[in-house]
């Protein structure tokens, strides 16, 4: 049997940077500078070869649960997807804003797809005719693309990026949500298997379709969503679906702020009237509150095309009413905790609220139709709350419990999305025992952002020194360091002990010789800078003592050992990783 080829660095082409003068670092720059990756374009980057082999790492880790625990084949559906087809399930409207389009020399409109709901439906609608050709789970792991208007944060929010989408296709809403419980068990098996403190978290379906869905969260100061979890008990939710006990009251009914927002037309604006402090009832401090603690998507169930992004909603406003021809309206949302002589006050066109902005009015006059959403006026079954779940609120779920509101980033969506897509492609199936009779299939879809775990993983991992992979996705899990004066032999042999400690002991191992011709410190600092999660060192206490060192920055290990000890040293050190 021939042994493998050794694995060496110098044959590995990842231009690493000196650095920067600042010191300051997020994870994408980190990525960057340790070679991983590099800009393209806004939002898009090209993989090297070592941020390759993160990425494959993953992708074979989650397609491996895909096809192994649901039986998932997998397919690869064209990045080309028709506009058609997202005109007849309704999305191509709603989404057109964030679509890469463009039309053929016949001028039929095409779109690159940032996401495969409609052509998966369309594709299995031509094949599966009966209930015996369910059910199906169909698997990808490919490039998806978004125009997103503000690319940032790197792979965490791209215009290019590669995604898992898993689609499942079931005869019955039973079966269907039994498969529905069964992916979410499978997704919290991958995240377990990265050791990423992953959180589940009930969450809104959106412009997906259907009303079951949840978000797999990763707790990072980066986040753009709230995560909201009780200390007691199992409540997980985001922030756009979560609840909380009202367990504060106003003040002074004088103490007051509003928030003002306006709809994508610009002809509707939107008062948000809040308080400016609130006492807890069980005695606690008071509590102030700013524009940052409107619960904006609060306020959106109430105005579904709400621009949220606009900084100063009143120009914009005056400036529409001030065109003519256009009917304008001004809608007032009110706090709950607020009383209701203050939602009164706030009819007519000229309201006395001493805070209202002089010069309202639009310059030519045009009639302003005023109106009120209150507790009693929107929703009588619970009370208007506009103000964000803090932590420390009370949970809804249980007695004793509290919450804890914390920034995260979403790095998987579950759906359970019904005949939302079968009905308007045409996915059916015959009724058993009624050829006569079809049916939509009931539908999900499961994705898991690929890129958007590896920006996400650096980002919460780094150090001051580098990068720090989980061993399942590293780049390599071990690498091999030899300083001056010492014989390549002695390396290669230290390589082949430590291979031969098995996939058994070690699932994720993974070793690399670093044979570059730098000095020892140069290349102890490029293995922290890449993120190498275990390194062993062949150094000073090598040759004079025939003593390894090895180094784990995450688990805080740093010891001399003999080369018989390594095989059970290194094993145990993959099992804690």
């Amino acid at each position: 049997m021939i042994p493998p080829a050794l694995t060496r660095l110098s044959r590995v082409w990842f231009p690493t940077k000196k650095r920067p003068a600042s010191g300051v670092e997020n994870g994408h720059a980190m990525l960057i500078r340790a070679g991983f990756l590099r800009p393209s374009h806004a939002g898009i980057f090209h993989m090297l070869p070592l941020g390759r082999r993160v990425q494959t790492k993953l992708e074979e880790l989650v397609a491996r649960h895909m096809e192994h625990m649901l039986a998932a084949s997998r397919v690869s559906l064209s990045a080309v997807s028709s506009q058609s087809l997202w005109d007849k399930s309704g999305r191509l409207e709603n989404t057109a804003s964030e679509l890469f389009k463009f039309s053929d020399r016949k001028n039929v409109g095409y779109l690159l797809a940032p996401t495969h709901e409609e052509e998966i439906t369309a594709l299995v609608a031509q094949t599966a005719k009966t209930a015996k050709d369910l059910p199906l789970r169909l698997f990808q792991i490919t490039p998806k693309y978004r125009d997103e208007f503000r690319p940032r944060h790197g792979l965490l929010r791209g215009r290019e990026f590669v995604m898992k989408d898993l689609y499942t296709f079931d005869s019955s809403k039973e079966s269907a949500l039994k498969t529905y419980d069964n992916v979410r068990l499978v997704y919290s098996q991958i995240f377990e298997e990265m050791k990423l403190p992953v959180l589940a978290a009930k969450a809104s379906s959106g412009n997906m379709g259907g009303n079951l869905s949840h978000e797999y969260h990763l707790p990072t100061p980066l986040g753009e969503d709230h995560v909201i979890s009780c200390d007691s008990c199992n409540y997980v939710a985001n922030e756009e679906v979560a609840e909380s006990v009202l367990s504060d009251q106003v003040v002074s009914d004088t103490t007051f702020r509003v928030w003002r927002g306006i709809t994508k037309d610009r002809t509707k604006l939107v008062n948000v009237w809040y308080p400016k402090q609130t006492q807890p009832l069980d005695g606690g401090a008071l509590r102030e509150y700013t524009d940052l603690d409107i619960n904006i998507a609060e306020v959106k169930s109430i105005i579904p095309d709400l621009d949220a992004g606009v900084e100063d909603a009143l120009p914009l406003w005056s400036t529409a009413a001030a065109a003519g021809g256009t009917a304008v309206e001004l809608v007032n949302i009110v706090d709950c905790r607020l009383p209701l002589s203050f939602s009164e006050s706030l009819v007519g066109t000229t309201p006395t609220i001493p805070s209202w902005p002089k010069n309202l009015t639009p310059r030519n006059q045009v009639p302003v139709s005023v109106s009120v959403q209150n507790t009693n006026q929107w929703n009588k079954d619970r009370p208007l709350n506009l103000i964000r779940i803090q932590t420390g609120d009370k949970c809804p779920s249980c007695v004793s419990g509290h919450l804890k509101a914390e920034r995260a980033m979403e790095l998987g969506h579950t759906f359970y999305l019904g005949t939302r897509y079968s009905e308007a492609l045409g996915a059916t199936i015959l009724v058993p025992n009624d050829e006569r009779k079809a049916v939509p299939m009931q539908m999900g879809c499961y994705g898991i952002g690929i890129s958007r775990i590896i920006g996400a993983v650096a980002e919460l991992l780094m150090d001051e020194k580098g990068l720090n992979w989980p061993v399942a996705i590293a780049p390599y899990s071990c690498v091999i360091v030899m300083g001056a004066g010492v014989d390549e032999q002695d390396a290669v042999e230290v390589y082949r002990q430590i291979n031969q400690i098995g996939r058994v002991q070690a699932k994720y191992l993974d070793v690399v010789l670093d044979d570059r011709q730098k000095t020892l410190p140069w290349k102890l600092m490029d293995a922290d800078l890449v993120g190498f999660p275990i390194i062993v060192t062949l150094g000073r206490e090598w040759l004079a003592a025939k003593r390894l060192e090895i180094q784990c920055r995450r688990l805080g290990v740093k010891q001399a050992v003999e080369i018989t000890e390594l095989p059970q040293i290194i094993a145990k050190l993959h099992g804690d990783l």
